[in-house]
């Protein structure tokens, strides 16, 4: 089905993303010593953004930065941390070349002072639960990722429930969104992640893979980040997330064939080909 060009191409003030082809590439930058799949390899500014400007190279079309483990049962860090590990990565990156960078993080400090160092994009775990974040993204008209979670990452592996996952977390996603919209941030630059692995099961992350097209039928565009995650690891018993690549390709196949807009991911050369394939298998 061909889409108008409007909902093909969006822009803002600080970037510029063609969804002309179909599903997209976020790849995943974490900044810090203790993120469950990458932890350490890039907590070095300076191999961070050689990690970035490799990601961008291989097809990344967003390049995610966050100075915050939000793994199960991860500790907060400050905002004075946080902001002293991506502030001179993203200004690395951003000198060396126009890929939007997206910010990781809840803090509405850390968000400001993120695109004050040339972020483009809020990629917000909590979907703005602090009004001043919304307030910050109208101001500044940052494209805001809105994603679901139960609990804290202290908590949210602890026993999640639910009645009806796809339900309440897209019923919460569009509340939430329906707020983003109110505080002044346009609807074309809200995305909604379904938060997989953030207060869920194996069977939570599962059904909302399977009705992901719920979702994307919704009306907003649709961010995934089902990479390496630990549901993959226990269905492929891969205890090492490094391992888990394989698992993440079925993963991602299964959301570009539902017509995700964007798949979050660390190994961004190898799902590049699994979205072509698809793209490919679609088209043909």
């Amino acid at each position: 089905m061909s889409k108008s060009s409007e909902k093909d191409v969006l822009e803002w003030p600080r970037g510029r993303l063609d969804f002309s082809a179909g599903c997209i590439i976020m790849g995943v930058l974490n900044v810090t010593p203790d993120s469950f799949s990458d932890g350490g390899q890039f907590f070095d500014a300076g191999r961070a953004i050689a990690h970035g400007l490799e990601m961008a190279a291989q097809g990344a079309a967003i390049i995610d930065v966050g100075g915050e483990s939000t793994r199960p049962a991860s500790a907060p860090v400050s905002t004075a941390e946080q902001t002293k590990r991506v502030v001179p990565v993203i200004e690395g990156l951003v000198k060396n070349f126009s890929v939007p960078i997206s910010i990781d993080t809840y803090d509405y400090k850390v968000a400001e002072a993120a695109l004050q160092a040339g972020a483009a994009i809020i990629n917000d775990t909590t979907a703005l639960s602090d009004r001043r974040m919304a307030q910050l993204a109208a101001k500044q008209q940052a494209p805001v990722v809105l994603m679901h979670i139960q609990g804290t990452p202290k908590t949210m592996q602890v026993d999640p429930k639910y009645d009806d996952v796809v339900g309440e977390v897209l019923e919460f996603l569009l509340t939430r969104a329906e707020r983003a919209q109110q505080l002044g941030i346009l609807k074309e630059r809200i995305f909604i992640d379904p938060g997989i692995g953030f207060g869920k099961t194996v069977q939570h992350n599962l059904l909302l893979l399977k009705n992901i097209e719920k979702f994307v039928a919704a009306g907003y565009r649709v961010l995934v980040g089902p990479s390496r995650k630990s549901f993959i690891g226990k269905i492929t018993c891969k205890e090492n997330p490094a391992e888990r690549i394989f698992g993440t390709a079925a993963a991602v196949a299964l959301c570009v064939s539902a017509g995700v807009s964007v798949v979050r991911v660390h190994d961004v050369a190898e799902m590049a080909d699994v979205i072509k394939v698809v793209q490919a298998a679609s088209k043909a």
